[in-house]
C-alpha cells in the first residue's frame, strides 16, 4: 500500500518534455509524435490537464495509445465519437444499482434498529450512549470507507495480484483497523462526556425538568459510566473492524477476481455495514455491562482492547505496506467528528419537531453520500493508476467515461432507488407522505446527490494537487459533509411543505 500515499508530484506538463507529468503520460504524449495540428492544440491539452487533473486521470486511464495518424483529442474518443462509452456506463449501472439499493435497505433498518435500540434499558440509564451512537458510527464508516477505497485501489494497480503482497496488504490493513477503531471510538467516547457536561445547561427550564425525570428513572452518571461507555464502545468498534473489514476485504478481492470493479461496489457496502454491524454490538455489549457497572469488569475490558490495539499497532509498524498510515489520516477523521457534531445539533433541533424526520434523514444522507463515495474511489484510483502510468482494467474496446457522464449516471442511478425507498416506508406503514412531499423530496434528493458529486470532485482533485491522498483524506470529510447538507436540505423540505399545507404522518407505536 506504499504507492498509496507516496503520491508522485503533479507538474505542469511541456511540451518539451512530456514524461515529466503521469497525466501527460496517461494522455499518451509520451508515445504520440508531435501533432501536425501545431502548438495551439498543445497548449490546449496542458492547460486541461492543469485545471482538472481528475477529470483527465478518468478520462485517459484506460486508453491504448493513439493509432497511427490520430491526435491525442481524437484518442478519447470524444472529439469524433469513434470509441463508444457505453460499456463502461452499462458496467457502472450493473454494480452501483444493486449496490445502492441494498445500501438504502440497511440504512432504513439501521434507522429502524436506532429507534428500538433507544428503548433498551442501557440507552435510557446511561446519556452518554445516546449520545456516543452518531459520533462513533460516523467515525467507524469513515475507517471502513477508507479501508475499501485503498483496497480498491490497490486492486486496480494490481498490488492484490500477488498472492504473498495481497496476504501482507490485507492483514496490515486489518491490525491497521484495530488501532484506529480503538482510537476513534475512545474519542467518541470523550466527546458523548463533554456534551453530557455541556449541552444540559444551554436551555435551562427544560433541561432542568429533564434532569429531574432522569434522576427519577435512576439515570447513572459518574467516572464508572465513562468507563463503561468507553468500553462498550471500544469492544464494539473493534469487533465490528475485524467482522466487517474480513468482509471488505474478500469482497474486494472477489471483485478483482471476477473482472469487477471494487470502487463501484465497496464503498457504500462499507459505510452501511458498518452502520448497522457498529450499532448491533455497541448494543449488545452496553446491555451486558449495564449489569456489571460497579465492577472492575467494563475497566478489564476496556484494558485488554487496549492491549490488543498496541499489539496490532506494533504489527503495522513492521508492515511496509500500511506502516505510513499509522500517523496518517487522522485529521480528516476528527475533522469529520466536528462536522457531524454539527449534525447532531440539527437532528437533536428537528427530530422531534418534524414527524418521520429520523427516518428519511438516514436515507437523504447516507445515500448521496454513497453515491459520492463511489465517485471519490473511481477519481481516487484513476488518479494513483494516472501516476504510476497504469490503465485500470476496462470493458474491451471502450474508452472510460467522462466524470461529467459518471457524474450524469450515478444521479440517474440514484433516482429509482430514492423512489423504491419511499414506496418502502409508504408500503409498509411506517410514514404516510402526502404527494406534494413526495415531489418535493425527490427534487431535494436529487439536489443532495448533484451536491454528493461535485463535492466529491472538487475535493479529490484539491487534496491530489497538494499531494495528500483522497483515499485516506476524501471520504471521511465527505461523508461527514453530506450527513449535514442532507439533514439540512430535509428541514427546508419539511419547511416547504409545511407552507402547503402538508403533513408526514407516523403509524403509532405500539
Amino acid at each position: 500500500m506504499g504507492d498509496d500515499i507516496e503520491l508522485a508530484p503533479i507538474k505542469t506538463p511541456h511540451p518539451s518534455d512530456p514524461q515529466e507529468s503521469g497525466f501527460a503520460l496517461e494522455n499518451d504524449i509520451k508515445n504520440t509524435p508531435p501533432s501536425e495540428h501545431g502548438d495551439e492544440e498543445s497548449d490546449e491539452d496542458e492547460e486541461d490537464l492543469v485545471v482538472d487533473d481528475g477529470t483527465q486521470a478518468l478520462l485517459g486511464s484506460s486508453r491504448s495509445p493513439n493509432p497511427a495518424g490520430t491526435t491525442p483529442k481524437d484518442s478519447l474518443g470524444t472529439a469524433k465519437g469513434k470509441t463508444k462509452t457505453w460499456p463502461q456506463i452499462k458496467s457502472i449501472v450493473i454494480e452501483s444499482a444493486p449496490t445502492l439499493l441494498f445500501t438504502t435497505v440497511g440504512l432504513v433498518f439501521t434507522g429502524e434498529l436506532l429507534d428500538q435500540v433507544s428503548r433498551w434499558r442501557p440507552m435510557r440509564e446511561v446519556d452518554q450512549l445516546i449520545m456516543i451512537i452518531p459520533v462513533v458510527l460516523n467515525l467507524k464508516g469513515n475507517l471502513e470507507m477508507n479501508l475499501s477505497a485503498r483496497l480498491g485501489t490497490a486492486a486496480n494497480v494490481g498490488e492484490l495480484d500477488d498472492s504473498p503482497t495481497r496476504r501482507s496488504i490485507i492483514t496490515g490493513n486489518l491490525a491497521l483497523l484495530q488501532v484506529q477503531a480503538t482510537v476513534v471510538s475512545f474519542v467518541a467516547a470523550g466527546v458523548s462526556l463533554l456534551l453530557g457536561l455541556i449541552l444540559p445547561k444551554q436551555v435551562e427550564g427544560e433541561e432542568t425538568a429533564a434532569r429531574a425525570v432522569a434522576e427519577a428513572e435512576g439515570r447513572k452518571s459518574g467516572f464508572p459510566t465513562f468507563i463503561m461507555v468507553a468500553s462498550s464502545a471500544m469492544t464494539a468498534a473493534c469487533l465490528s473492524s475485524l467482522l466487517l473489514g474480513s468482509f471488505m476485504c474478500g469482497l474486494v478481492v472477489i471483485c478483482r477476481r471476477y473482472g469487477l470493479d471494487p470502487d463501484n461496489i465497496a464503498p457504500p457496502i462499507a459505510s452501511c455495514l458498518g452502520d448497522l454491524i457498529t450499532l448491533i454490538l455497541l448494543a449488545a455489549v452496553s446491555s451486558v455491562l449495564i449489569f456489571v457497572l460497579h465492577t472492575p469488569i467494563p475497566a478489564t475490558v476496556a484494558l485488554i482492547v487496549i492491549l490488543s490495539a498496541i499489539s496490532c499497532g506494533m504489527y503495522t509498524r513492521r508492515n511496509s505496506h500500511v506502516a505510513p498510515l499509522l500517523t496518517q489520516g487522522w485529521a480528516p477523521l476528527f475533522g469529520a467528528m466536528v462536522i457531524s457534531s454539527g449534525t447532531g445539533i440539527v437532528l437533536d433541533l428537528f427530530v422531534s419537531r418534524y414527524a418521520g424526520f429520523a427516518l428519511l434523514a438516514v436515507v437523504i444522507s447516507g445515500l448521496p453520500g454513497g453515491v459520492g463515495a463511489i465517485f471519490t474511489s473511481r477519481l481516487s484510483t484513476r488518479l494513483h493508476a494516472a501516476a504510476l502510468t497504469l490503465a485500470p482494467p476496462a470493458v474491451a474496446g471502450s474508452a472510460e467515461p467522462s466524470s461529467t457522464l459518471v457524474m450524469i449516471t450515478l444521479l440517474l442511478v440514484t433516482l429509482p432507488v430514492e423512489v423504491i425507498f419511499l414506496s418502502i416506508i409508504t408500503g409498509l406503514g411506517w410514514l404516510k407522505l402526502p404527494f406534494i412531499f413526495i415531489v418535493f423530496s425527490v427534487v431535494f434528493f436529487c439536489l443532495a446527490v448533484s451536491s454528493s458529486l461535485i463535492i466529491a470532485r472538487a475535493l479529490t482533485n484539491f487534496l491530489w494537487a497538494r499531494n495528500l491522498d483522497p483515499d485516506m483524506y476524501a471520504l471521511p470529510i465527505h461523508s461527514a459533509l453530506m450527513d449535514l447538507i442532507g439533514q439540512l436540505l430535509l428541514v427546508v423540505c419539511f419547511e416547504i411543505v409545511s407552507l402547503f399545507g402538508g403533513q408526514v404522518q407516523v403509524k403509532p407505536r405500539t
